[in-house]
């Protein structure tokens, strides 16, 4: 079995690269230390990373892999870059000024720009190469999760391909970047090959072979797959989303409820049982899902945090299912049952190195906001967002709001921002603000999602995971004006979640609303729609959508 090697500076989720190595056939060894032996060995070597430029290279050099990267790619052999590995073959980024890359390319990273998309950049693009590049298909989505890019104008692009670059870009909104590169041995993508599906495990089989394919598709399949910018050139994001729990048997299920009730109706009913997690997690990746999120509603007690089982579930679940995976539950600074305290960006990390992509915050976001602005609008740099952002990335970290509606006579009766909405209570009041709730929905705090998610955005998260306690098992699709509410208060993507009983709920979410994905649960559950079929209807009615290739 060949052997591939992995550079391992414990950033972000290495366990997703490492199970779709395997499942190409081969044996992946981590190198942790530059004095590694290995190193020198490699014939085949990849150099992935993730969240914050400075963290990233800030390591390769303290634990002195310069000297040694830079040999191995003077050898001529193969090397991979992923992501924040790709970026490191550049000057620096404007994310950390002070921190410097490899300079192997005279250019430096910067910030989208947010005032006409949202940023981070978050879900599936096309990326079109000049010649045909480890079978990088210009119709087919990779996925993509990054603020800061390589942003090119057609000058740049030429001077690099004049210097023997191969360069394949992607458009976000008006912005061209580079979303892959390759010269001579080194070839490096700003997506996720191995969160892309069955396209992206093609690129990582390519690349491991060493082979340059050519690309061929029917008129009509440019038609279906090709990009219209119609949406800053993201297809329409999908998600399936699993609650998690223990059963009144011990088993681990997922379920679903009506407004976070997730008993069967008679009195002293058991917990719905709608599945086994890691099952339901495949059976959605292979009808189209572009993310699964799991979230915990069991606080398992008298468990040591390393032995949680949503860690097992994870493990298992990234073994095939190779799109980003979201866990939620239990992301805060926590007492394990010896009494030590683990923070919350340890906690994370477990997570991360199990196979997750991005953690989702719940109640302590709310506690983190409340304290923000408590200090005057500003964090201390203790809560669980600032700390996983700041190592991971904002595009790491996930914020899960749980709010309801609240009427009001206008927007004088209360300190909480409101919205005229186009459905009054039975009062006549047609004003009303969304009240954050935590603890799963039990308890009501003054903090409405206006000013939550501006906090949260303010001290790091990435996107925000807009729940609906009044839609939850509704059916009646999502709340739209509760949506646009968020959309217009953070330029960070906000995901649609609660209420969607058909496809066209979803349509409508995203034509309405600038959602920036959908997200659906009891839907898919009861089997009235597959993922797929949600899609089908999107791409009928004109929407983009991923369809992976078989």
């Amino acid at each position: 079995m060949s052997l591939v090697h992995v550079i391992d500076v414990e950033s972000g989720n290495l366990q997703s690269l490492t199970n779709a190595i395997e499942y190409l056939g081969y044996k992946v060894h981590l190198i942790k230390d530059a004095q590694d032996p290995e190193l020198a060995n490699a014939s085949k070597l990849i150099l992935p990373g993730v969240g914050n430029f400075g963290h990233f290279v800030d390591n390769l050099q303290s634990r002195g892999f310069e000297k040694p990267l830079r040999e191995y790619i003077a050898s001529k052999r193969p090397l991979m870059g992923i992501c924040v590995g790709l970026q490191t073959l550049f000057n620096g980024s404007e994310e950390s000024p002070e921190s410097k890359g490899l300079s192997l390319i005279d250019l430096k990273l910067t910030k989208f720009d947010s005032s006409e998309k949202p940023v981070p950049e978050i879900g599936w693009n096309n990326c079109v190469p000049k010649d045909s590049l480890y079978g990088l298909d210009p119709y087919r989505r990779y996925y993509f999760v990054h603020s800061y890019a390589a942003i090119i104008s057609p000058d740049t692009k030429t001077q690099l391909e004049n210097e023997g670059w191969n360069v394949a870009t992607a458009k976000y909104g008006s912005e061209e970047f580079i979303a892959a590169i390759c010269k001579d041995n080194i070839f490096a993508t700003q997506f996720h090959p191995e969160k892309s599906g069955l396209a992206g495990i093609k690129i990582i089989d390519n690349f491991l072979k060493q082979q340059h394919p050519p690309i061929e598709h029917t008129q009509r399949e440019k038609e279906l797959l090709g990009n219209d910018y119609s949406n800053y050139g993201l297809s329409r994001r999908i998600i399936a989303c699993l609650d998690v729990r223990t059963n009144d048997q011990g088993d681990l299920v997922v379920t679903k409820g009506d407004q976070y009730d997730v008993r069967e109706k008679a009195v002293g009913g058991n917990v719905r049982n709608l599945g086994k997690p890691v099952e339901l997690a495949r059976k959605y990746y292979e009808q189209g899902a572009d993310e699964v999120t799991f979230l915990n509603i069991t606080s398992f007690r008298n468990c040591p945090v390393k032995d949680a089982p949503m860690l097992e579930v994870l493990r298992q679940a990234a073994k095939t299912v190779f799109v980003p995976l979201t866990v939620g539950g239990g992301i805060k600074d926590v007492i394990d049952v010896d009494g030590t305290k683990i923070p919350a960006l340890q906690v994370a990390g477990m997570y991360f190195r199990s196979g997750a992509d991005k953690v989702s915050i719940g109640s302590d976001a709310v506690y983190a906001a409340e304290k923000f602005y408590e200090l005057g609008g500003k964090g201390d740099g203790t809560s669980p967002i600032e700390t996983i952002s700041k190592a991971y990335g904002a595009q790491a970290v996930v914020i899960s709001v749980d709010p309801k509606r609240v009427y009001v006579d206008g927007p004088d009766s209360t300190k909480h921002k409101t919205l005229k909405t186009n459905f009054p209570n039975e009062k006549g009041q047609s004003w009303c603000w969304y009240q954050c709730t935590v603890s799963g929905g039990r308890e009501s705090r003054d903090m409405g999602v206006w000013e939550l998610t501006k906090a949260c955005e303010a001290l790091g998260a990435g996107e925000i995971l807009l729940n609906c306690i009044d839609k939850d098992g509704s059916n009646s699709g999502y709340d739209l004006e509760l949506i646009q509410h968020a959309k217009d208060a953070v330029s960070i993507p906000v995901i649609a979640s609660s209420g969607a009983g058909a496809p066209k709920d979803f349509e409508e979410a995203f034509i309405k609303t600038g959602a920036d994905a959908c997200l659906g649960a009891g839907i898919f559950h009861r089997g009235e729609y597959t993922v797929n079929d949600v899609k089908q209807y999107l791409l009928e009615h004109g929407l983009k959508v991923r369809m992976d290739s078989k």
